[in-house]
């Protein structure tokens, strides 16, 4: 599966995985302590959906538009996304859901950062990072690197800050990257046990899922949290039906939050089929919680 950014940018997973980001990202604001952020895959963050990429494939019609146009009152939890959502298309959402810029996750967490909090961005692809340095030159709380993402989480932890969130997002190019980010965690982990992880995977049949959740499992880290969307019942393999999102030490009362929020982005975008869920793989105490 090749997942470039820029020709998904605002898709049904784009949504669900960014809100919940927002929201993780507004808890973190809620202490006054300077925190963290790391993107390990980070694109090129800010994209327009009237450009030539998005339109090329029209997910965002299925995904952030058909949620702006036809969605019901959301929760509280993804006030933070829609605040963003409203501060980068001219302080306002149209009724119409014909939203122009779209944040990445550079640009959600950008937004959502006081003075003093600080941005890592690490990007590969050597015209995306040059994209990406366009949008947070003079920014003196950014750092963009043109580097692997699974060297940067080698590189840039353990930080400063005690406080904190890791985003690993890969483009899911290579036959491994369920393991290669199994092994990450791992050792991200090990260096900053305190920091919180989002890691985003598709959805495409029920088996690789649980393999994967099992191999989290298996790493003993305590406190990890599985939350899913789906849009498309997993009887084809060859397409991606939902959206799976990992989380490490989530914030207290995430799970009540997602238990509204997941539900509000599903029926929002107009999905019949799939549904969502939340559940942990590990709990706080370390316990297995299937």
């Amino acid at each position: 599966m090749n997942y470039r950014h820029a020709f998904h940018a605002g898709n049904q997973a784009d949504v669900m995985k960014h809100a919940v980001l927002a929201y993780l990202l507004d808890r973190l604001c809620s202490k006054p302590a300077p925190f963290f952020v790391l993107d390990s895959h980070a694109g090129i963050g800010l994209y327009d959906l009237d450009g030539e990429a998005a339109q090329r494939t029209g997910e965002a019609v299925r995904g952030i538009r058909r949620l702006l146009s036809t969605a019901p009152a959301l929760p509280a939890a993804a006030a933070p996304y829609l605040a963003q959502l409203a501060r980068l298309n001219g302080g306002a959402l149209p009724a119409d859901g014909t939203i122009r810029s779209y944040p990445g996750s550079p640009a959600l967490a950008r937004g959502l950062m006081r003075p003093g909090d600080r941005l890592v961005l690490a990007e590969l692809h050597a015209e995306d990072v040059e994209t990406l340095r366009g949008h947070f030159r003079q920014d003196t709380q950014v750092a963009v690197h043109h580097m692997d993402g699974w060297l940067a989480l080698k590189a840039h932890l353990p930080p400063k800050e005690r406080r904190g969130l890791v985003v690993i997002d890969p483009p899911f190019e290579a036959p491994d990257e369920y393991e290669r980010m199994v092994a990450a965690l791992a050792l991200a982990h090990r260096r900053w046990s305190t920091g919180i992880y989002l890691l985003w995977y598709p959805i495409k049949d029920r088996a690789t899922m649980w393999r994967f959740h099992q191999m989290l499992e298996d790493t003993g880290i305590p406190k990890i949290a599985a939350a899913n969307l789906s849009w498309a019942d997993d009887d084809r393999s060859d397409r991606l039906n939902g959206s799976g999102l990992i989380i490490v030490n989530p914030p207290w009362q995430t799970e009540e939050a997602l238990a509204e929020l997941l539900p509000a982005l599903h029926q929002g975008m107009g999905a019949v089929q799939g549904g969502t869920a939340c559940h942990w793989i590990r709990d706080e105490n370390g316990q297995p919680g299937r």
